[in-house]
């Protein structure tokens, strides 16, 4: 188990290791001059080539004897010295280092401090290519016989602390092909270099994907449960020993969360998204090893968000038991629960916060913008959009900036406007690649419906206003496991205004709507209706939107008999949708054109059903004064009643006919006028598949194309 390093107070005292290796040098360069057997660099040319001589010497030698006898007290002497260095010592303390392993990284770093290393090196290996130390070099200067050598060798191995752990790297001599293991370079690693010479900032390897902060932040600042708090209050008092824990995020608070536990440890908080390490096609488990000694050298908990998504790539790596053999606090994050991570990981629930949480977030994060709203205002906010924390930041944030452009003054305060708008931007992402996101256009003065129609809509409104009241004051949803949210079914023939209904909802709530085509859901293989239709309520309860399924006879049809496996399934997509649509938390809208078509199960699950009759002729009336904007130049002589007698079409129909008569009537340079109506109404009535009649009466004739009074 490895220990955190500590804070660096200063470098200097790593001068002092290097005098006493100054001072062993100078011993090995006597015995270098001997085994050279020149005066030092009195040979211009010595180390680039070979004399007899030499090779005579090397034969008188005994294998693996040392040419450079190591210092008596040179190892003995690394210890006072490691000592001085509270870089060195924590160093030596956190992979328990040996004196002789504490010399090798001396050596190894000292060109990174003096090059006039370089030269030392290379005179003491006789070759002025080689100016750094080598595998060779290290054991002729620290082992005193040939069985220490072959003793010491296993400090390069694999398994040793040096090269396990990342400190050392062994660099094989480029000018050879396949060098034996005496011929690599001692390469210290960058962070290694870093930590012992104080060098501010995030290792380089690790910056594209990696932040380091120091959070401060109270876990009394977050929109957590009690419990919760308690939780993780203990979990800070007992931070040495404890196993990796798990956030399962379902609210967004993961970042925070571990902010809090990094604040109240007092420590520095490292965040790593390894996927995006992934993407880079970097090396898993030594960016794994090399973000856990950056944060014990920085002193900071290691954050590893998303990290369910990376457990399901083809990227299979040792995350837990690398994680093992360091100490310290380790937070993983995401938003599902891994099976790779059972057993093996502490795991923290977060959800996303509820009404009350919620509320109190807003409150406090406006308090701190300087923003008052009534707190009905807050309410109505909290109440219909489920935010996590950073989404309702930014919210606030957009709707100051909104505000700003709107009354440029550095004061400017938003309105509610503000507030709902930004709120609906913050939503809807996961959304987009599955439903088309509609733009209400339509209020309440727009529809021509029946009072009683007019009164269930409301109703369903009210439902939505007032839903945190009467499930979370009042205790009702205490009562209930499932049918918390809103769900309507639209029935009518096609343009008696079950689309427009659901944008004028969606203008009332303020709240985002989304259309999905069934008939483009459903799919003839096995299962694949089942994953559309998860994928839409998923990204629906993180949007805040209001779902409104088209044409959804499509899938919502008689439940058969089963006759054969593809009755069997279709019966169980059915089923599956029913079973969504009681888990799904906010309002989903179905729309049918024939009612008597929806299975009788799926009806009695629907909280309200709203019929869309076709509109008689006093409806019609209505319509057709109410299709035109106002801006419209009309021909006095329209005579509506006469339009809403005669044309029996629904509201959609008599929408194209103003619009397709209004077409007609620009390009003539005239107002619209009967004539323009009632040709544009001919056009629909074919379209439709309808026999046109000319519409007589004692004061129109429309016959052959032409319109007379």
């Amino acid at each position: 188990m490895i220990t955190p390093l500590a804070p660096i107070a200063s470098p200097r005292s790593l001068l002092t290791a290097l005098r006493l290796l100054d001072s062993f040098l100078q011993t090995a360069i006597v015995h270098a001059q001997i085994a050279h057997g020149t005066a030092p660099f009195t040979d211009p040319y010595q180390g680039l080539y070979v004399t007899q001589d030499q090779v005579m010497r090397d034969l008188e030698r005994e294998p693996g004897e040392a040419p450079l006898p190591d210092h008596p007290h040179f190892l003995q002497q690394i210890d006072a010295a490691v000592q001085e260095s509270i870089a060195l010592t924590k160093l030596q303390q956190t992979f328990q280092l040996s004196s002789f392993e504490m010399a090798i990284v001396l050596m190894a770093i000292a060109p990174e401090i003096d090059l006039r290393y370089e030269r030392i090196y290379a005179y003491l290996q006789d070759d002025i290519t080689r100016k750094r130390p080598t595998v060779q070099l290290a054991l002729n200067l620290l082992c005193a016989t040939a069985t220490d050598k072959l003793h010491c060798r296993d400090r390069f191995s694999a398994h040793s602390p040096l090269i396990r752990y990342g400190i050392l790297h062994l660099v094989p001599d480029p000018n050879q092909i396949q060098p034996p293991l005496l011929a690599h370079y001692l390469k210290l690693d960058e962070q290694i270099t870093r930590f012992l010479t104080h060098t501010p900032g995030l290792d380089g390897r690790l910056q594209p994907f990696s932040q380091l902060i120091q959070p401060a932040i109270a876990v009394e600042q977050l929109p957590l449960s009690a419990d919760l708090q308690q939780m993780l209050h203990n979990l800070c008092n007992h931070s040495a020993s404890l196993p990796p824990l798990y956030l399962h995020d379902m609210g967004g608070l993961a970042d925070r969360v571990a902010g809090v536990i990094a604040h109240r440890c007092n420590r520095s908080l490292l965040t790593v998204d390894l996927c995006i390490a992934h993407r880079l096609n970097t090396n898993l488990e030594s960016i794994l090893r090399l973000l856990c000694r950056e944060a014990q050298m920085q002193n900071a908990i290691v954050h590893l968000p998303g990290i369910d998504k990376l457990l399901e790539t083809d990227a299979p790596f040792r995350l837990l038991e690398i994680l093992g053999e360091y100490s310290g606090i380790h937070i993983l994050s995401g938003q599902t629960l891994p099976p790779a991570l059972n057993g093996q990981a502490m795991t923290i629930a977060l959800p996303l916060p509820d009404f009350a949480q919620q509320q109190t977030y807003w409150q406090m994060q406006l308090h701190d913008r300087g923003i008052a709203l009534e707190p009905e205002a807050v309410n109505q906010l909290s109440n219909r959009f489920r935010l996590t924390p950073e989404q309702i930041d930014r919210a606030i944030a957009t709707a100051c900036i909104n505000a700003t452009y709107r009354t440029p003054s550095p004061s400017a305060i938003p309105e509610m406007a503000d507030l709902f708008t930004a709120a609906r931007q913050q939503c809807g992402q996961e959304l987009k690649g599955l439903a088309n996101k509609l733009t209400p256009h339509y209020t309440w003065n727009d529809m021509v419906l029946p009072e009683e129609t007019f009164e269930q809509l409301r109703e369903v409104c009210n439902y939505a206003k007032y839903r945190s009241t009467v499930l979370g004051q009042w205790g009702f949803g205490r009562k209930l496991s499932l049918g918390k949210g809103i769900s309507m079914l639209f029935c009518g023939s096609p343009g008696t205004g079950k689309t427009m209904a659901a944008e004028v909802i969606a203008t009332d709530l303020q709240l985002d709507l989304y259309r999905i085509d069934l008939s483009q859901i459903v799919s003839k293989y096995i299962g694949e209706t089942e994953k559309n239709l998860d994928r839409i309520f998923t990204a629906a309860e993180r949007a805040n939107a209001i779902l409104f399924f088209d044409e959804a006879d499509a899938l919502f049809g008689k439940r058969s008999d089963v006759k054969d496996a593809h009755d069997r399934y279709a019966n169980l997509e059915v089923g599956y949708l029913l079973q969504k649509m009681e888990e799904y938390t906010g309002v989903s809208v179905l729309a049918t054109n024939l009612r008597q078509n929806i299975d009788d199960a799926f009806i009695r699950r629907i909280q309200a059903i709203v019929e869309f009759p076709f509109p008689d002729e006093a409806a019609r009336y209505h319509l057709w004064q109410v299709v035109f904007p106002v801006e419209t130049p009309l021909d006095e002589a329209i005579d509506f009643a006469f339009l809403a007698q005669k044309i029996k079409l629904a509201g959609g129909n008599i929408k194209n006919i103003a619009l397709a008569a209004a077409f007609s009537a620009a390009s003539a340079g005239e107002r619209v006028s009967m004539h323009h109506l009632l040709k544009a109404a001919q056009r629909e009535y074919q379209k439709s598949g309808r026999t046109w009649e000319a519409p007589i009466s004692q004061h129109y004739l429309y016959d052959d194309d032409c319109f007379i009074q």
